[in-house]
């Protein structure tokens, strides 16, 4: 549907030049592209295998540019780079960033976070109540709470991606394809056929390179669930302790032990923001606690 169709104005992105620089110093293209190229030059037949590497890469940057979600990263990724310094007029958009992931999740994974999120307002009452009772502490603090929630609401998002690359993408299809490439390649080396051989190992590398980039992917998505369930029942756990004990120093400090432990989970978001396209703003969660998000669910 088009955008005078649904009365909004046509979305002001990155330039096709930006899309097509990012597609091409993606870590995995550079890597495969730079492989296939140094492997025709060295192996002295680059007139022949050349032009199958560049064609190969073309292929792949008309693929990525015309992607959706690609150019919604790298748009996102522009309008970051633009934007002023971070003040406090640009809370509410944090606050916008929160609704756009929820709105992205499926009912469940909606269901899951707002329910976390209760979980972590009942702990904070609960902690706030004893300290006021003893008179000893603070309480927990609300900006730690705030980016475990952050981190699961990221994370929630991060695995319904991962689960459509994988949904996408065969990997018996590849293993198959790599399979009949090296026997080939076994063959083009028995009959002494340098020009094909040389051509089949390009071709076997970057089978090589796609089959280890889903075998990553497979990595990230179990460990992106481990990371929720983990952080579930951390918070299930303190809420339930925060009931039975006197002592809201002690579950302060349990609730920042755990959000001191979320070092790889960033890492793990980062590494699959090609696939999601949301930031890394770990140091700058929304105050998630106080947003009222029923709405958002329901919209």
């Amino acid at each position: 549907m088009s955008a005078r169709a649904t009365g909004k104005p046509p979305r002001e992105g990155a330039s096709v030049w930006r899309y097509l620089k990012e597609a091409f110093l993606y870590h995995w293209n550079l890597l495969a592209f730079g492989g296939g190229t140094a492997a025709a030059i060295i192996a002295g037949s680059g007139g022949v295998a050349l032009p199958l590497v560049i064609a190969g890469e073309l292929i792949y940057l008309g693929g990525l540019v015309g992607n959706d979600r690609f150019r919604s990263a790298i748009d996102a990724r522009v309008h970051a780079e633009e934007a002023p310094p971070p003040s406090d007029a640009a809370r509410p958009n944090r606050q916008e960033s929160v609704a756009a992931l929820l709105q992205g999740l499926d009912v469940g994974g909606r269901a899951r976070f707002l329910d976390l999120r209760a979980r972590c307002r009942d702990m904070g009452a609960i902690a706030s109540g004893v300290s006021g009772r003893v008179g000893a502490s603070k309480g927990i603090d609300r900006g730690t709470l705030d980016r475990l929630l952050w981190a699961f609401l990221r994370l929630l998002y991060s695995k319904r991606a991962l689960a459509e690359f994988l949904a996408t993408t065969d990997k018996d299809e590849i293993a198959e394809q790599l399979e009949r490439l090296r026997l080939r390649e076994t063959k083009a080396a028995e009959d002494q056929d340098e020009r094909i051989l040389k051509s089949l190992r390009d071709s076997v590398a970057t089978g090589e390179l796609r089959l280890s980039n889903y075998e990553q992917a497979e990595k990230n998505a179990e460990f992106v669930d481990i990371e929720l369930d983990r952080i579930d029942g951390k918070i299930r756990a303190l809420t339930e302790l925060a009931v039975s004990t006197e002592d809201p120093d002690y579950i302060s400090s349990q609730v920042d032990s755990v959000a001191e432990s979320m070092a790889s989970t960033e890492r793990a978001i980062r590494e699959i923001q090609h696939l999601t396209g949301i930031d890394d703003g770990a140091a700058d969660a929304p105050a998630i606690m106080d947003l009222e998000l029923e709405e958002v669910v329901e919209a």
